[in-house]
Formats: C-alpha cells, sequence, structure tokens
C-alpha cells in the first residue's frame, strides 16, 4: 500500500509539473506569453522620455519665482490636439446610450444578455448593445420619458435630453493611499492595520483590497454657461446656446470641463479601447489619463531646450508679422490673431514634436495638484505632485494646475515655463483638456530609435 501511495504521489506531481518541463529544467520564464506589440495611437504621437530644464527659460526674476530644475521623464504617447467638441461628445453620447438601454433592459428582456455563447449564466446580466432601440415603438418611447425634460421644464413643447441625468459611473484604485506603509498587508496577523480616506471624507479601517477601490460617478456635461458666467456685462449668449451643440464648433476645443469631468473622459477611453480590444482577443493595456505638468512642459518645448514658446524664440510672430498662437495680443485685439475666442484645433502650425495648439487657443488641465513650492520637493524622476482633494477640504488644496494659455491671456501665460491653476470643481470657457498614455516601449535605446 505505501508503494501505491508513493506511485500516486509520483503521478500527481508528475500532471502538476509537467506543463513546466520545458527548458530541460533552466531558467527560461513562463512561456507563450505572447509578444507585446504597441501601436502608434490614433490622434496621438510619442513623446522619447528624456531629461530636460523644467521652469521658466529666458524671464525676467520678477515675472515669478519658480525655479528651475533638471528632471528626467519616461516615453508616453499625448493627444496632438486638444480633445474636440465632437471628440467629447462620443463620450456624453455613450452615456446616453447606455443609460437609454439600462431603462429599457429593466422592462424588456431583449436589452439584456444573461447567457454566454454556451448557456452559462452571465451575473450580474450586461446590457446587450447590439439589440437596436427603434424608437417607433411606442413601448420604448414610454419607456425612456424620464431622459427628457419635461413639464414646466420644457422650452414650447420641444423634447430634449434632460443632461442633468448624464452620469458616468467609474471606479479606480487608489495607489498612493495603498502605497503608504502603515497600510500595507501585515503577513504576520493576516490584517490591515491602517485607515484610509474615502470619497466622502470619511476615514474607515482597511478591510481588504476593496477599501482601496474608489468609486465615484460624474455629471459629465459640459457647462455651457461658462460663457456668460466667466464674463460680466458680455453678450455671448449665442456661445452659450451653440458652441457644444452646432457642427460649426465641431473642430474646436471642448471647454466648460471640470477637472474631474476630465477625469471621467479619460477612464470611459481606457474601458471603451481595453473593452473593443479585449472583444478581438487582444491583449489591452491602453490606460489614458491626463498629464504630469512635467510631462505637459517637455511636450509643450517640442525638442528646443529653455525656448520661451513651443516655436522657440523670444517673440508671439513669425518673421513676417504673423501671429504664432490664439491669445490676447495687443491691448485686447482678440480678432489680431485669427480668432476672437477659440478657433478650430490645429489652426496653427505644429511644435517640432508635431503637437498643435500647445499655447494658447485654451488652457489645459493637468493631473498636478498646485504648490507654490512643489517644484522644491518633487522628485526629479517622473516628478509629479497628486492630492485626490475631498469636497470638505479647503480650496488650496482643490488647485490643479494649468498650462499653455489661452484665447483670453496675454503672452506670458502661453509661455511653456509659465504655470498656474483653477480650482478641480469648476469650469470656464477657456480651458480644456487632452489626454496622454503612458509607453511601454524601451526607454533607454535613444531618441533615434523612433525618429
Amino acid at each position: 500500500m505505501k508503494r501505491i501511495f508513493i506511485l500516486a504521489s509520483i503521478s500527481c506531481l508528475f500532471l502538476l509539473t509537467s506543463c513546466h518541463r520545458s527548458g530541460n529544467g533552466e531558467l527560461t520564464g513562463v512561456q507563450k506569453r505572447g509578444k507585446y506589440f504597441e501601436p502608434s495611437p490614433l490622434g496621438m504621437v510619442m513623446i522619447q522620455g528624456q531629461s530636460f530644464n523644467m521652469g521658466p527659460g529666458d524671464q525676467d526674476i520678477v515675472s515669478g519665482s519658480t525655479p528651475t530644475r533638471t528632471v528626467d521623464l519616461s516615453s508616453f504617447w499625448m493627444d496632438d490636439t486638444e480633445i474636440t467638441n465632437n471628440e467629447y461628445r462620443q463620450f456624453v453620447y455613450w452615456v446616453r446610450d447606455s443609460m437609454a438601454r439600462q431603462i429599457l433592459s429593466e422592462r424588456f428582456e431583449e436589452f439584456k444578455i444573461t447567457q454566454d455563447k454556451k448557456g452559462n449564466p452571465i451575473e450580474p446580466a450586461i446590457l446587450n448593445w447590439k439589440r437596436k432601440i427603434d424608437l417607433r415603438n411606442q413601448e420604448y418611447r414610454d419607456a425612456l420619458e424620464p431622459m427628457y425634460y419635461g413639464g414646466n421644464d420644457r422650452i414650447l413643447g420641444r423634447k430634449e435630453l434632460d443632461t442633468r441625468k448624464l452620469n458616468y459611473s467609474y471606479s479606480w484604485v487608489d495607489l498612493q493611499q495603498a502605497a503608504l506603509a502603515q497600510n500595507a498587508y501585515d503577513y504576520k496577523t493576516q490584517s490591515y492595520k491602517g485607515t484610509v480616506n474615502d470619497l466622502n471624507g470619511k476615514i474607515v479601517p482597511i478591510a481588504g483590497r476593496s477599501s482601496f477601490i474608489m468609486n465615484d460617478a460624474v455629471n459629465i456635461y459640459p457647462d455651457t454657461l461658462v460663457w456668460i458666467r466667466d464674463y460680466s456685462y458680455a453678450f455671448n449668449d449665442p456661445l452659450t446656446s451653440k458652441y457644444f451643440s452646432h457642427p460649426g464648433f465641431d473642430d474646436y476645443p471642448v471647454v466648460g470641463v471640470t477637472w474631474k469631468q476630465c477625469k471621467a473622459f479619460c477612464m470611459w477611453r481606457t474601458n471603451f479601447k481595453n473593452t473593443t480590444l479585449a472583444l478581438k482577443g487582444e491583449f489591452g493595456v491602453q490606460d489614458y489619463r491626463l498629464p504630469s505638468e512635467a510631462e505637459w512642459e517637455l511636450a509643450a518645448r517640442g525638442g528646443l531646450a529653455n525656448s520661451m514658446y513651443p516655436w522657440g524664440g523670444y517673440y508671439t510672430r513669425s518673421k513676417n508679422g504673423c501671429f504664432l498662437a490664439n491669445f490676447k495680443p495687443m491691448r485686447g485685439n482678440y480678432s489680431d490673431d485669427g480668432g476672437k475666442t477659440t478657433i478650430s484645433v490645429a489652426t496653427y502650425d505644429p511644435n517640432g514634436y508635431g503637437l498643435y495648439d500647445m499655447a494658447g487657443n485654451v488652457a489645459e488641465w493637468t493631473i498636478s495638484a498646485y504648490d507654490e513650492s512643489s517644484y522644491n520637493f518633487m522628485h526629479d524622476l517622473n516628478p509629479n505632485f497628486e492630492q485626490n482633494a475631498l469636497p470638505s477640504d479647503p480650496p488650496e488644496m482643490k488647485r490643479k494646475v494649468t498650462r499653455g494659455g489661452s484665447w483670453k491671456d496675454i503672452a506670458y501665460f502661453i509661455q511653456v515655463g509659465t504655470r498656474t491653476f483653477e480650482y478641480q470643481d469648476t469650469a470656464k470657457s477657456y480651458l480644456g483638456f487632452r489626454c496622454v498614455r503612458s509607453s511601454f516601449r524601451d526607454d533607454n535605446q535613444g531618441p533615434q530609435k523612433f525618429k
């Protein structure tokens, strides 16, 4: 019996290890992992990782107290233009359509999928995006009625989407809190000892990984009233009613979006892309986000060291006397540079990296929190300073770095080394954003590899 037991044990061991017998017992790594290929994402350009002098260049010392320091960044991809109205509208329409399908799935079985292709149950059920919504069906129209303004909120009886209900829910892992030493898992006691701050400002004991998973919901429709709110005693009503909705503004940068809305857009773009890749059986690690202010400045310089502007030089005009960006020239002659307010993206020539409008048109959100002294304490490798400000936090903690200047700013604010801020829960008519994505290509082969 003992011999039979030993033989059985050897057989089990063979079964467990037979799939790892390659390499004749040598250290070969896990095989058949596949080859990772990083294609160039649509509408993005590669910014090769490198060191550069971050901060003001060739500027009068009285213009600011921000120091200049040498930092080094890893490679990343960046949108070649600011996110346009039409690109952001894709996000809005996706949220609208998902809300409609969610409502219909609660009443009609055909709008949800409860089984996979093999007949196995799917719990919870998922939305059926292949099922078309035929609005000629009276039952469908009645079910979707809550999505629209009703009663006295309607104007001249028009049926309009209630944008207050366009909320995007998403989850993310708070790696900053998870990385704190006091929050580490204790393998001796097999428990956590630390606490975390949730998004409501409550301090709660760590129960497990779920304690670091933050769940948020954001209304994603742009605030179109910024065109009136930002300027007292000015007639900007046409921009309020048409800027985001009229096709004539499709290629203009989206404005009226808060920092949290921009983060929600990045999360949706990430999930939208990775879900599409997963359906094709491809490996998806396409994580989109807002740039750090260091990444933004490196990209804006376009390969020119210590330049004041993305095009280099000390002046905002070309040798022919033409302005090189959309800003506020002279003493308020807004139209002298070709645009009274915002203009279509990519109207002006790109910088050395192929990026458009890194100066002027609209200022841009970054992921970085604003602190006057952050240049002094940020690390010199991939520097960044972030903090998740809670609703109850003081306004100073809600400041986020904005870069690039806008159509309403003077020349100083469109310089690549100038930094300023806006509050994360505010929206402005002169503030937009663009996305970046970390690159997993080899950083250490030198810039000539990517030329």
